[in-house]
């Protein structure tokens, strides 16, 4: 039986409009213990993410846990790309058993979540399984989670993909969003966070774009 391709997207690639975004726990307290990657990267990754959700208008929630009386704000990189936006701050250590998320994540009424936060082994693989076991579609972006050591961060990853989520990565999750330079009304975003959070990705887009007025596509 012969089959026929057609230049179609796969049904599990992500668009901005089909997936709700939920940023976990990128506190002050809960980085000091975070080893499985460094601060700055770290960081530099949840900026990407923020942005790129931002930028693209993706429905996103922000959670925090015990904001006020012991964890400390959510990273500025995070809440600057979402001025104004109300951030839920929580008691329970799984997103997911949290009322007010909960609310929010019906009103929007998406199948697919998208996590990333901290840590990978609490904060991600609660509201992970549980929103597997409802029926949900998981993605985590894993350079965009961090954990007390390096051992931590993989098991839980390994135990969520072994649950079904689907791994990606921060600039993977960037580009699957625009996924076509054609489209020209998202491209200098696109280009833009790239050059500001995306690594050696980043400095060759300026050093093409500068040297030889180069671009994308």
């Amino acid at each position: 039986m012969s089959i026929t391709a057609t230049p179609t997207p796969g049904a599990k690639l992500l668009t901005p409009t089909d997936h709700t975004l939920i940023m976990i726990d990128f506190q002050s307290q809960m980085s000091f213990a975070t080893h499985s990657i460094d601060a700055i990267t770290l960081r530099n990754n949840a900026a990407l993410v923020a942005n790129a959700a931002a930028g693209f208008k993706v429905s996103t929630i922000l959670t925090t846990v015990a904001k006020s009386s012991f964890s400390g704000p959510m990273y500025a990189e995070i809440t600057d790309a979402f001025p104004g936006q109300d951030l839920l701050d929580r008691t329970s250590m799984n997103t997911w058993e949290d009322a007010a998320v909960i609310k929010q994540i019906n009103a929007i009424g998406k199948s697919r979540i998208v996590l990333s936060g901290l840590w990978t082994s609490v904060c991600i693989v609660g509201p992970a399984l549980s929103a597997i076991d409802q029926g949900f579609e998981v993605y985590v972006i894993t350079d965009a989670c961090g954990d007390v050591s390096t051992e931590a961060h993989e098991r839980a990853v390994e135990r969520m993909i072994q649950a079904g989520a689907r791994p990606i990565t921060a600039l993977q999750y960037l580009l699957e969003l625009q996924r076509d330079w054609a489209r020209t009304e998202t491209y200098d975003m696109t280009t833009g966070i790239a050059k500001k959070w995306g690594g050696a990705y980043g400095l060759g887009i300026t050093y093409a774009k500068t040297m030889f007025n180069a671009h994308e596509g």
